[in-house]
């Protein structure tokens, strides 16, 4: 219906038929397909398609499934199914306490702290002339192989553990190498590095939210054993893209320089990280990580237990899905209204909100909530939401902290050294989570105390603020890090005084970077 008092525009041939035009980007180059009208149904999908198409056809079709693959499938389904289906391996057949479950959970994420080395190992150690290729079946076998054995065999603990680490490994190595290649793309297609990580930031979201929706599923119809043998298809899609992926070969490289590139790339690590602009942010990042103690475990131990809301697999799988809801909400308000304030103010507000938080688990435990008539499961996804979107929105302002802290030429290398300081961190909160469990007594059937180690924690997620004064007061926009200060292409670190610094070389020893 068009108003009185206005004519109705003459449409275009295009317009009447809805049809999808793609627009061109810098130097010509295709950018996002646009919808010209029609507004039917069947353009919702021709959209994304076309989009897929133009990457495709741009890069090369391997690579654009390469990162569906190992973002949407196996970093993001796959991870998703495997830690409902761990969490439920641990309880139910190796029958560990909570407190032990803690330090597993910290045992299988060690390949992520060591993941520079994994970055310098594809950029630098090339297999058979090829960079990329071998690393993907390296990640792809590793995870077939571990997710087979504990599927069809009950393993000892030890050897379990082992396993799942393998297949952390292999996640981890499909994570890095993919990075790579992301990188590599950006760089040759410059006008189209929005649209790649929209890629990859899309394939992880969509796929943790069906992963964890399905998981309690699946962990109900098969068991936490069957979900392990359903895992080796992420790992399998893994390894056909490394014998897929359009890669050139590598010939006559010298293996002699290997040491020598990774001596120059601890250097330079070493020598930034004695700047004070650099070092008191990470132990600002370390100690706010650290500080905040994972007692995770507890809580999932109650949640299932008859003397808590004895949740199902299919509730707890659904609790997961909308928790990663949440962190998207927080990564959206992050970007659309906090992104530009200062790192101090934002990180002093999060960081409270973070400790306040944590009372609504302290609420539900203490079944304060069904006092006020609120059902388990309905408080349960508030305190999950909630949770996770101001977990998320604490995180983010830590990310891009970390990313004005790499100084030019070994900007990959530097992120993946602060992303290993940042899962440290995360490591020592799982350990010393698990040691709060075990000195409180909460065990497989008694939670007593189980509220006492709720408001520990939540005291001890306030008290990073007192080294705040570490953080710069500057917002993302302003440089942290001392003027021209530059990476020669021997790896050194150094400041730069010449005009002339447009002439030096720099070296990216590892070019991905870490959105983790």
């Amino acid at each position: 219906m068009v108003e009185q008092g206005y004519e109705k525009p003459e449409s275009s041939a295009e317009e009447e038929k809805g049809e999808v035009t793609m627009t061109l980007g810098e130097n010509g180059t295709p950018g996002f397909p646009h919808n010209n009208g029609g507004g039917r149904l069947s353009d919702f999908f021709k959209v994304p398609m076309l989009w897929f198409k133009m990457l495709a056809d741009e890069m090369h079709w391997t690579f654009v499934l390469g990162v569906v693959i190992v973002y949407g499938i196996n970093q993001g389904l796959g991870g998703a199914l495997a830690r409902v289906g761990t969490e439920y391996y641990m309880k139910d057949v190796q029958k560990v306490q909570p407190s032990e479950a803690q330090i597993y959970s910290g045992i299988t994420s060690i390949p992520w702290i060591i993941k520079p080395i994994w970055g310098l190992l594809t950029d630098v150690v090339p297999i058979a002339g090829y960079r990329r290729r071998p690393y993907f079946i390296l990640a792809g076998s590793l995870g077939v192989a571990a997710m087979l054995i504990l599927s069809l065999h009950k393993v000892h603990l030890v050897l379990a553990l082992a396993l799942l680490t393998a297949g952390s490994a292999g996640v981890a190595i499909a994570d890095v190498t993919i990075d790579a290649c992301v990188a590599q793309n950006s760089i040759a297609h410059p006008s189209l590095a929005a649209d790649m990580q929209s890629l990859c930031a899309l394939s992880s979201s969509v796929g943790a939210l069906v992963g964890f929706f399905i998981s309690g599923i699946l962990v109900h119809l098969i068991g936490p054993r069957g979900v392990y043998c359903f895992l080796v298809i992420p790992y399998l899609l893994v390894l056909a893209v490394g014998i897929m992926l359009n890669e050139p070969h590598v010939g006559n490289f010298d293996y002699q320089q290997i040491n020598q590139k990774f001596l120059d790339a601890g250097r330079a690590m070493l020598t930034t990280l004695k700047f004070p602009n650099v070092w008191r942010p990470c132990v600002y990042m370390y100690s706010s990580l650290a500080l905040s103690l994972n007692i995770f475990e507890g809580m999932f131990y109650w949640f299932t237990d008859a003397k808590g809301p004895n949740f199902s697999q299919e509730t707890v799988g659904y609790l997961f899905s909308i928790g990663s809801v949440g962190a998207l909400m927080g990564a959206l308000l992050y970007q659309h209204s906090l992104k530009d304030h200062p790192f101090r103010a934002l990180l002093l507000w999060t960081q409270l909100f973070y400790g306040v938080s944590g009372m609504l688990d302290l609420i539900l435990v203490l079944r304060m909530n069904l006092k006020l008539g609120i059902p388990d499961q309905f408080f349960a996804v508030i305190d999950e939401c909630v949770s996770q979107m101001i977990g998320r929105l604490k995180w983010m302002p830590l990310l891009v902290l970390s990313s004005k802290l790499c100084p030019p030429g070994i900007e990959g290398t530097f992120f993946a050294l602060l992303m290993s300081i940042d899962n440290i961190g995360l490591l020592s909160s799982s350990w010393g989570g698990g040691l709060l469990l075990h000195i409180l007594g909460v065990t497989r059937t008694s939670f007593d105390r189980l509220w006492l180690a709720i408001l520990i924690r939540n005291f001890l997620r306030i008290s990073p603020l007192c080294l705040l004064f570490l953080v710069p007061r500057v917002d993302p926009s302003s440089s942290i890090l001392p003027d021209g200060i530059v990476s020669s292409k021997d790896g050194h670190v150094q400041e730069d005084r010449s005009p002339e610094s447009d002439n030096i070389e720099l070296v990216s020893l590892v070019s991905h970077v870490d959105e983790r």
